[in-house]
C-alpha cells in the first residue's frame, strides 16, 4: 500500500515527470495535491500499469485531486537547458499552477533525487517514490498520459515516426526513420538521435 503523504500536517504536492528518455517530443510534468489520508489502492507508478488502467485511474486521479497540473518544457527549450533542468522546470511549471489555487502546496515531495527549490516551499526528493506515495503516483499517471495524448497527436503529423507507439522514445524503427527521413521540428538536436555515439549534425531544413 502507498503512503498518503511525507510531511505531517502540510499541504504537499507530488510531483514527477515523463518522456526523460525520449528522442522527440516535450517533455510533461505533473503536480497532485491529495485529500489528506487518500486511500486508493489501484495507484501506482505509471510504468506498472497499463494503458487503459492509466486512463481509468487519471479520470479518478482528476475528480479526487484537491488539485492537480501539468507542466511542458518544449524541444528547444530541451535543447538549451538540458533535459534534466527541463525536467525541473516542467516540474515548476506545474507547481506554479497550483500556486495560484486553494488549497496551495505547502510542500513538495518529488520522484527521484534531483531538484530545484519551489518558491520557499521544503521539498524532498524520493527515489522510486512513484511507487511509494500516491501523490506522486498520481502526478506519474497524469504526466504520462498527457504525454501520451501529445505524441499521438504529433503522429498524425508525422506517421513515419510510429510516435503512436514508441511516444518518441528511442526504438529501432524510430531511429531507422530518422535515418531514412531526418528530423521533425519536435526532435531533441541535443540527444544522439541516430544511437551511433555522435549528435546527428544533418537536421535537415
Amino acid at each position: 500500500m502507498l503512503k498518503s503523504h511525507y510531511y505531517d500536517n502540510l499541504t504537499e504536492a507530488g510531483c514527477d515527470e515523463a518522456g526523460r528518455g525520449c528522442l522527440a517530443g516535450s517533455v510533461f510534468a505533473a503536480a497532485v495535491i491529495l485529500p489528506a489520508n487518500y486511500e486508493n489502492a489501484l495507484l501506482n507508478d505509471s510504468k506498472q500499469l497499463s494503458e487503459r488502467k492509466r486512463y481509468e485511474l487519471r479520470a479518478i486521479i482528476e475528480r479526487d485531486a484537491l488539485s492537480w497540473a501539468v507542466g511542458v518544457v518544449t524541444p528547444e527549450e530541451i535543447d538549451t537547458i538540458n533535459i534534466l533542468n527541463a525536467s525541473i522546470l516542467a516540474m515548476h511549471r506545474a507547481l506554479e499552477q497550483l500556486a495560484q489555487r486553494q488549497p496551495a502546496p505547502e510542500a513538495v515531495i518529488v520522484d527521484g533525487n534531483r531538484f530545484k527549490p519551489y518558491r520557499d516551499l521544503p521539498y524532498t526528493t524520493i527515489v522510486k517514490g512513484d511507487g511509494k506515495y500516491l501523490s506522486i503516483a498520481a502526478a506519474s499517471i497524469l504526466a504520462k498520459t498527457y504525454r501520451d495524448d501529445y505524441m499521438n497527436r504529433l503522429a498524425e503529423e508525422y506517421p513515419q515516426y510510429d510516435w503512436r507507439s514508441n511516444k518518441g522514445y528511442p526504438t529501432r524503427k524510430h531511429r531507422e526513420a530518422i535515418r531514412l527521413h531526418g528530423i521533425t521540428p519536435y526532435h531533441r538536436k541535443s540527444y544522439n538521435l541516430l544511437g551511433d555515439g555522435q549528435l546527428s549534425l544533418d537536421f535537415g531544413d
